[in-house]
């Protein structure tokens, strides 16, 4: 089993607290995480392409056969910027450098009660997520998958500009899960006080929230690389929906 550690990550600029003893840390030239579990983002206003937003359904299923509007994008982490592809139906991002956090965020709707769902597939040393409730004042929920059997369940939140607070809300290990490529049909249901888990169809998790005091937000997509590169993630589509 995979041990996890907490380390920091450069950016300039960027700083990272920890929701254990939620200190500041100035970074340092090469200090890297070793796990996507925690990374610090960059403010909204950094993201690193953005697509106008159209109208759009509320409730919709994502082929990833047309264009990316409204979806908008941001990175952090890593030496090099990932890249983002429509091809064959498949909503394809390629990182290559390590410890690098890729965000997608939906921009189109807001919801209270949501349930998201998503076929991904990524290769070995990496993870994909979900995200739900993202809002750029009061934070957002994160659920991630990696390639070594773990999950964990996040609750992420804008400090300042430049500066981030995430909270770990549940970090596990599953049955339901397998060592080496990432190949699921995940999914996550937000309804305000509590998000529950679930793995190819399956309920196998469930997080009370109430403290955090989210109640709505939009809804997205992420992966991130470990140590081993190139990362390549597949989003074969994604759905949003009422519980």
């Amino acid at each position: 089993m995979a041990q996890k550690q907490w380390l920091i990550i450069t950016i300039a600029g960027l700083i990272f607290i920890t929701a254990c003893n939620l200190a500041t840390v100035t970074p340092t030239p090469q200090a890297v995480l070793s796990s996507p579990i925690a990374p610090t983002l960059p403010p909204p206003a950094t993201a690193t392409q953005t697509f106008t937003s159209t109208p759009f359904p509320k409730y919709f299923t994502e082929e990833f056969n047309s264009d990316l509007a409204p979806w908008e994008f941001f990175q952090t982490g890593g030496a090099n910027s990932a890249t983002v592809n429509l091809e064959n139906s498949l909503f394809e991002i390629y990182i290559t450098s390590p410890h690098t956090w890729y965000y997608a965020i939906h921009s189109a709707n807001e919801y209270s009660t949501v349930n998201i769902s998503a076929k991904v597939d990524g290769n070995t040393d990496g993870s994909i997520g979900l995200v739900c409730y993202y809002s750029e004042s009061k934070g957002w929920y994160e659920f991630n998958i990696s390639s070594d059997r773990t999950y964990s369940v996040l609750f992420g939140q804008w400090l300042a500009g430049g500066i981030a607070k995430y909270t770990p809300l549940k970090n596990d290990t599953s049955g339901s899960l397998e060592d080496g490529r990432i190949t699921y049909e995940m999914g996550l249901t937000c309804q305000e006080k509590t998000l529950i888990l679930y793995i190819n169809g399956n309920p196998f998790g469930k997080v009370d929230v109430t403290r955090y005091g989210l109640t709505e937000g939009k809804v997205g997509i992420t992966a991130s690389s470990f140590e081993e590169i190139p990362m390549t993630v597949f989003f074969d589509w994604m759905k949003v929906g009422e519980k």
